[in-house]
């Protein structure tokens, strides 16, 4: 079932209630008063603020009574609200899962990767990175979303990418204009240059061997040959990692972006100096590895709203199956290995944090059944304060830094010129980040799109 999304009139609840409200929304104009703002760039939040929108920009932004204000704009009283950018994801995948299945080939179709862009904006993610394993319909879709004629939330991508034959990634059915697995640097070459003339964001490869599961890691001789060409053509390279080695040897080799977190062992001082004298974009996706054992670990999570609104018939039937909740737990040795995976990621993000590494932000969202869009985001942003950051700062890597991870200036931060892109939320996830779980409304473009997450229906 298609997600429903209110009419903007409702969008915002009981606020627009009275007559006078409707009929200001014919104006251009919007005021958005007396919330707290978070603008995304990390600065203290400012309170009894007021947004001005116009067609779609902010405009102005100023406390409570000091901006002039057209007498015939829509005015909405955020009184007791937050108000920050609209969350931005650097790693997700669209079209890959349906329901409690993944079948890329199949799944890779109009209507359902609809369904979950409807979900992550309705969850306040407003723009998602499809980081791999895209068909050539993904570029319909993105200039239908980039012009703003298809709602959902904005795209950008990295076509198929580069696999390995007989490895990563394992997924077990996809088409053959989906993933490339190149066993020559030759042959890596010419598919970076077939990806390259349709510009995606990224070139995506894979260096791993999924805890053993698969035969074989790719050559380092074809991820050189990726990053080479890549750069040629004025490409970005991500790579998914796990092993401390490998992205020592891939930052020394060029990479640009590690797409997942280094989980096997602490990083050490001479990555973290390799890091910054390469500008190393690092995406921990803390959600990872918890998201194998979380849902059978923590039945209650059931009883969230937050959880709730984000499960298809299927996966919830699944999750409230007592015996596949038993099949999970008895493998005691993966949970184990899961569990140090995400105690090690989330050490290495504190310290790269620290060390001023640039830190984006993503979960590998619908890579699998289990990685949930929107749920994970927001389930990424609580593992990032128990990591060490502070709300603000995790907060900060969700809005503007992905936003820079991306090179989009038009985004991620409340200021003057930039989409209005915003969540709202009730209370103040500045010093509570569970907050950010209670969402009042979500806009794109300056106009709502979403309210509530009672409103919506997976």
């Amino acid at each position: 079932m298609k997600p429903r999304l209110l009419l903007p009139a409702l969008a915002v609840g009981l606020s627009l209630g009275t007559p006078a409200a409707v009929q200001s929304q014919q104006s251009s104009v919007i005021a958005l008063t007396g919330a707290e703002i978070i603008d995304g760039r990390g600065s203290a939040p400012m309170h009894d603020t007021t947004v001005v929108i116009d067609h779609g920009i902010i405009r102005q932004i100023g406390p409570a009574g000091s901006l002039q204000i057209p007498a015939d704009a829509w005015r909405i009283d955020y009184r007791g609200k937050t108000i920050l950018p609209g969350l931005i994801s650097d790693h997700s995948h669209l079209g890959l899962v349906s329901g409690v299945t993944a079948n890329p080939a199949a799944d890779y179709t109009t209507a359902n990767i609809e369904r979950q862009l409807h979900q992550y904006v309705a969850y306040g993610v407003t723009t998602v990175t499809s980081l791999g394993v895209n068909r050539p319909l993904f570029y319909t879709l993105q200039s239908q979303l980039h012009a703003g004629t298809r709602p959902g939330a904005d795209i950008f991508g990295a076509d198929a990418g580069i696999g390995v034959p007989d490895g990563a990634p394992p997924f077990g059915s996809v088409a053959s204009d989906q993933l490339y697995r190149p066993a020559t640097a030759e042959q890596a070459r010419a598919d970076v240059r077939i990806m390259a003339a349709h510009h995606p964001s990224f070139i995506k490869l894979w260096v791993d061997d999924f805890h053993g599961s698969v035969k074989v890691k790719m050559d380092p001789a074809i991820y050189k040959a990726v990053i080479d060409e890549a750069h040629k053509h004025g490409l970005r390279v991500a790579a998914h990692v796990y092993y401390l080695a490998d992205a020592k040897q891939l930052v020394a080799d060029g990479v640009d972006v590690l797409a997942h977190g280094i989980r096997d062992r602490p990083v050490d001082a001479a990555f973290i100096k390799a890091a910054r004298s390469r500008g190393l974009w690092y995406i921990p996706t803390l959600d990872l590895d918890e998201s194998f054992y979380l849902f059978a670990a923590h039945p209650e999570l059931l009883n969230s709203p937050l959880l709730a609104h984000a499960l298809s018939p299927e996966l919830k039937a699944q999750f409230e199956n007592p015996a596949w909740r038993a099949k999970v737990l008895s493998d005691q040795k993966g949970i184990a290995i899961d569990k140090q995976a995400l105690a090690v990621n989330m050490q290495n993000l504190k310290r790269l944090h620290d060390a001023g590494i640039k830190i984006g932000f993503g979960t590998d969202s619908g890579a699998t059944p289990l990685r949930i869009p929107g749920f994970a985001e927001h389930r990424e942003l609580a593992l990032n304060v128990e990591a060490g950051l502070t709300p603000l700062q995790a907060i900060t890597l969700a809005t503007g830094q992905a936003a820079a991870l991306l090179d989009l200036s038009d985004r991620g931060q409340i200021a003057v010129g930039k989409r209005a892109d915003l969540l709202v939320v009730d209370g103040d996830p500045a010093t509570d980040i569970g907050a950010i779980d209670h969402i009042e409304a979500v806009w794109q473009r300056g106009q709502p799109v979403a309210s509530s997450l009672s409103a919506f229906t997976p």
